[in-house]
């Protein structure tokens, strides 16, 4: 895998972990504030949410590397297909 597929994979994966690990431990206040949303998380935790989904990502992109380049998964068809 080239470096520039590398980190197009790694955003990519990383924006779809952070979306699934947004609603992880996410509580709505027992007595929201005036003009605060009630459906908005008492404490939201995001630094620790970026730090895991930062790691998962590199873990997943890492995996998905190695798929690559062991030639089970192939990214473009074999010579002379489009002949």
């Amino acid at each position: 895998m080239t470096t520039l597929g590398a980190v197009v994979t790694y955003v990519c994966v990383w924006w779809v972990i952070f979306f699934m690990a947004l609603p992880w431990g996410a509580a709505p206040p027992e007595n929201p504030e005036p003009g605060h949303a009630t459906s908005a998380p008492e404490r939201p935790r995001m630094l620790l949410k970026v730090a895991v989904t930062s790691v998962l990502a590199g873990v997943v992109t890492y995996g998905v590397s190695l798929l690559v380049d062991s030639g089970l998964i192939a990214l473009r068809p074999p010579p002379g297909t489009f002949e």
